[in-house]
C-alpha cells in the first residue's frame, strides 16, 4: 500500500517571494531506519509498507497533492545579521491537518540542495538525523513544544563532512517552520507588502485571537518565554538560539548541537561553535528576550509610521524577563514540591541550584531524588544539604501531596549525550538496537526504571562537545 498524504498547503499559496519551489533531490537507495506510528496516525497517515515509506520520507517519490519547496528566511547568526539564508538543505513537502483537527508542516531535512545551500551539499549524514529524532521526541515526551520526527531514512548514498559518513533524511513535522528570520529578511528589504502578509498569515495560522502586529508580538513573546523557562527546568540548553532557529509557533527547532547537562553549572556550553559562551544555560533568558527585540523591529517594519508602535513593542519586549522568571520558579518549585511557587521561593530555589553547583551534582537524578527521598546520597557534602533541607522541609510542611508534584515535574531519565552518542556509533555499524532501547525508555520518562540509561557518564564516557549537523 502506497503513502498517501492528505495534504491541505497553505504556504505555497502564498506569493513566491516566499520560497523557491523546488523537489527534493532523489537519493540511490532509500532505506527505512524508523517510523513513527503514533505520530503518523495523529497525522492521519494510512498503514503503508516500508518500502514505499522509505521512498516518500526520503524524497525519491513526491506524493500527490505535495507543494515542495525551499523557504526564504534570514537571521541573527551569533549576534551577526545573515541578509539571507532559507532552506539550504530542506524541503518543506506541504501541510496536513491532522485527526485533532492542527495543522501541521512535513518538511525533509537533508533532501538536496536548494538555491539556499550557499555551496552545500544539501545532505545530512546518520548522526544528527538520529540525535534530532531522539531528542525532538524526548522533548515531547517531556511536555516540551516542539517539532517532532516523522521517520529517518537512509539514503545508500555517502556524505563526506571530516569523514565519509552514511546520508540520512529525517522528515521533520513542526506546527510551522516560520521562524523570527521569515520576518526579518522582508524587513531588512523593506518589502511591506510581503511583510504585512506574511504577519496576517503567521495570526491565521497560529495566534487567531492577536490583534495585529503588536498581537502577535504579544503572544510569540509569551510563548517563547514559557518555552524557555521550561528548557531550563530540564537542564537542556539549545546551542544555537539564532534567530533563524527561533519560532513563531513557540516550538524548539533544530537540534543541532544542543544536548542536556549531567553535572549541574550555570554557565555550560556544550556547542562547538559557540566559543564565548553565548547561549551557555544561564544565558538563554537573555538571547531570547534579545530575539523578540529583532522580531518586534521586524514588525515595526510594517507601519506606515513604525514609531507608533515602539512604545508598545517595548513594553512587551521589557516585560519578558518577569516572565521567564515567574514560569521558571514555578517550574522549579513544583520540582522541589511546591504547587504554586512565587517569588518568595526564589532563593530557597536559587540555594539549591548554587549546592548542585559547588559539589558537581547531576542535574536530573539530584530533582528525581528529591522526589523519592534520597537526595542526601548526590552531595559530597551532606551537611550542606541537611541546612537546606531543613529550611525545604519547614516550606513543603503545608503542601498536600509533595512527592506526587515533584514526580510529575521531574524526569527520571533524559537523553544524556553519552548515550546519544554511544547510540550513533552503534547506528553506524548497522545496529540499532542502541536506538531502539533508547525511543523506548525516553516515551516514559517520568515512570522509567531503565537504571542503566539514567546514570551519569563516567570520566571516560564524558562527552564535552556537540556539533552542528552540517
Amino acid at each position: 500500500m502506497q503513502v498517501t498524504i492528505p495534504f491541505d498547503n497553505t504556504y505555497a499559496r502564498l506569493p513566491a517571494a516566499f520560497y523557491t519551489r523546488i523537489d527534493p533531490t532523489p537519493v540511490r537507495a532509500p532505506g527505512l531506519v524508523a517510523y513513527n506510528e503514533d505520530l503518523g496516525r495523529l497525522l492521519g497517515l494510512p498503514d503503508a509498507g516500508e518500502t514505499d515509506r522509505a521512498r516518500v520520507f526520503s524524497g525519491v517519490r513526491v506524493p500527490e497533492g505535495a507543494a515542495p519547496l525551499a523557504q526564504l528566511y534570514a537571521g541573527h547568526q551569533f549576534g551577526n545579521y545573515n541578509p539571507q539564508l532559507g532552506d539550504g538543505r530542506a524541503v518543506l513537502l506541504g501541510e496536513v491537518v491532522g485527526t485533532d483537527g492542527l495543522r501541521r508542516d512535513i518538511q525533509l531535512k537533508g533532501s538536496g540542495p536548494t538555491p539556499y545551500s550557499r555551496m552545500g551539499d544539501g545532505r545530512a549524514w546518520l548522526g544528527p538525523v538520529l540525535r534530532e529524532y531522539v531528542v525532538s521526541e524526548a522533548m515531547h515526551a517531556l511536555g516540551v513544544p516542539t517539532t517532532r520526527a516523522l521517520a529517518a531514512t537512509l539514503t545508500g548514498e555517502d556524505v563526506v563532512r571530516e569523514t565519509v559518513l552514511p546520508g540520512a533524511v529525517l522528515a521533520r513535522v513542526a506546527a510551522s517552520h516560520l521562524r523570527v528570520g521569515t520576518f526579518q529578511i522582508f524587513a531588512y528589504r523593506g518589502q511591506k507588502d510581503a511583510l504585512r502578509e506574511l504577519t496576517q498569515y503567521a495570526i491565521a495560522r497560529h495566534w487567531p485571537d492577536a490583534d495585529g502586529p503588536m498581537g502577535l508580538l504579544r503572544a510569540v513573546c509569551a510563548a517563547q518565554a514559557g518555552l524557555i523557562a521550561r528548557w531550563m527546568s530540564l537542564g537542556f540548553i539549545h546551542g544555537v538560539m539564532n534567530t533563524d532557529n527561533c519560532t513563531i509557533s513557540g516550538e524548539t527547532i533544530d537540534y543541532g548541537p544542543c544536548a542536556f547537562m549531567d553535572d549541574f553549572h550555570e554557565d555550560t556550553v556544550f556547542s562547538s561553535i559557540d566559543q564565548h559562551g553565548r547561549y551557555a544555560w544561564s544565558n538563554q533568558p537573555g538571547i531570547i528576550v534579545w530575539n523578540m527585540a529583532q522580531f518586534a523591529t521586524s514588525l515595526l517594519q510594517q507601519m506606515d509610521d513604525p514609531g507608533t508602535g515602539v512604545e508598545e513593542a517595548t513594553e512587551i519586549v521589557h516585560a519578558m524577563p518577569d516572565q521567564i522568571d515567574a514560569e521558571r520558579t514555578r517550574l522549579f518549585g513544583a520540582k522541589i514540591g511546591l504547587a504554586d511557587a512565587g517569588p518568595e521561593d526564589a532563593p530557597l530555589i536559587s540555594r539549591l541550584l548554587a549546592l548542585m553547583q559547588t559539589q558537581s551534582a547531576d542535574f536530573t537524578n539530584t530533582f528525581d531524588a528529591l522526589a523519592r527521598g534520597d537526595a542526601r546520597d548526590q552531595f559530597v557534602d551532606r551537611a550542606a544539604f541537611d541546612a537546606w533541607s531543613t529550611d525545604w522541609q519547614a516550606r513543603i510542611a503545608s503542601e498536600k501531596e509533595p512527592q506526587a508534584i515533584m514526580q510529575a515535574a521531574s524526569p527520571r531519565i533524559i537523553p544524556r549525550n553519552h548515550r546519544i552518542e554511544e547510540m550513533i556509533t552503534a547506528a553506524v555499524a548497522d545496529d540499532y538496537a542502541p536506538f531502539d532501547r533508547l525511543m523506548h525508555a525516553l516515551r516514559d520518562p517520568f515512570g522509567t526504571d531503565d537504571t542503566d540509561l539514567m546514570r551519569p557518564p563516567t570520566t571516560a564516557q564524558r562527552v564535552p562537545a556537540t556539533f552542528c549537523g552540517t
